[in-house]
């Protein structure tokens, strides 16, 4: 059979150079394919080595704060790299470890050892509120930010000595609440502050609580100082008086109110011998009124807050539904705007970086020192029945 005229092979010298050629581009291809795959590698690495870049490094003080499955989880999704995790409970280190699947080498016994190997960009507590002293005192001389979960202490002595601490040597000191991250409550501050819509703030009423710790399955660890008046300093008077008191002091303007009183109840003392599990705050403001209804013996989870102004009012119902009522209206839901920081990993990290300059910022040392003179006046108040009035 001939070659086709039509054809390179129609000369049987020119189809040997031809062939030639081919392997030549073909080698040539291949050098191209075998680079486009290595800048392509490359590219996806400089991708990682800039994400994890961002990424905020931190060390995590204590595991015995059941919201410490909130960072793990964030670990897990590659929202944050964990340095290391001071703990010294070993049964416990072991469950999270096995949750987890952790390495061993992430452990330490106690912070200053964590700290003395890693250098994190700041310190998140979940251990016991009275040991956030201690984790402030072991950070704040080296220089390391300090972010704990609510409420920011026990007592006013010993949230004013970490207040000093973190002056003195120029770090954050942040408290984190689950509330903060709720869209409609940035709403709410939005609609009366930026907006007038319901006028003049007159009253506020936050819920806040649970069946109880033990009924929804807290951790023993956990239960052991959540229920101890001295680690926790208080039942549910501080584990959800504190969030109403955070709340309103922001919707305030930071301002403290004048007077607090309250009423803390012991309804299931055979469960809580220690402590209440029941609690009502009443403050009193300028021409402003605020109940904090803080309970373990609600039929439901509930975090929502209602705030009555001069001509209108609203109600966030959770962290995605808020519904407003003016003066002669009826209610209607209102779309809620995404929140610029959504959690407390987006919110450290501008803050470190000096991008939050809020000082009545409901994570804000300033906030949370008015919120923990609240809770030390409501235990007062419930012991003498009497209204403390706040200087």
């Amino acid at each position: 059979m001939g070659f086709n005229k039509t054809t390179p092979f129609s000369n049987p010298r020119f189809s040997i150079r031809y062939i030639q050629n081919e392997k030549k581009m073909e080698k040539f291809s291949y050098v191209k394919e075998s680079t486009k795959k290595f800048l392509l590698t490359m590219l996806c690495f400089g991708i990682y080595v800039f994400a994890n870049a961002q990424l905020l490094k931190v060390a995590v003080a204590g595991l015995s704060h059941d919201h410490a499955h909130t960072i793990m989880h964030q670990f897990k999704e590659g929202k944050v790299i964990i340095l290391g995790i001071a703990e010294s409970d070993q049964a416990l280190v072991e469950r999270y470890k096995k949750t987890y699947q952790l390495p061993d080498s992430l452990f330490f016994s106690n912070l200053n050892a964590l700290l003395d190997k890693k250098k994190p960009d700041a310190v998140l507590a979940f251990n016991s509120i009275i040991e956030h002293e201690a984790v402030v005192s072991t950070c704040a001389p080296r220089g390391i930010s300090v972010m704990v979960e609510k409420p920011l202490a026990t007592t006013v002595q010993a949230a004013e000595k970490m207040a000093a601490l973190a002056r003195q040597h120029h770090i954050l000191l942040l408290t984190n609440y689950e509330t903060t991250w709720y869209k409609t409550n940035h709403e709410v501050a939005d609609l009366i502050n930026q907006k007038n819509t319901i006028g003049p703030i007159r009253k506020m009423v936050v819920h806040d609580g649970h069946q109880g710790p033990k009924e929804i399955g807290c951790s023993k660890e956990f239960l052991n100082w959540l229920t101890d008046p001295v680690k926790n300093g208080g039942g549910a008077v501080i584990d959800f008086g504190c969030y109403g008191a955070n709340l309103m002091t922001w919707l305030m303007g930071g301002i403290a109110p004048k007077s607090v009183m309250a009423i803390t109840r012991q309804i299931k003392p055979d469960v809580y011998p220690n402590v209440d599990d029941d609690a009502t705050i009443l403050l009193e403001y300028e021409n402003a009124t605020g109940i904090i209804e803080a309970s373990w013996n609600w039929p439901y989870g509930i975090k929502d807050m209602e705030v009555f102004g001069r001509n209108g009012y609203l109600h966030a119902l959770n962290g995605n539904d808020l519904i407003y009522k003016a003066d002669t209206g009826t209610y209607r839901s209102i779309s809620v705007q995404s929140l610029k920081y959504p959690d407390n990993l987006n919110y450290l990290a501008a803050a470190l970086k000096s991008e939050v300059q809020e000082k009545n910022d409901l994570s804000s040392l300033e906030n949370n020192l008015i919120v923990v003179k609240i809770l030390e006046a409501a235990k007062e108040s419930s012991k003498t029945g009497k209204r403390v009035v706040l200087k």
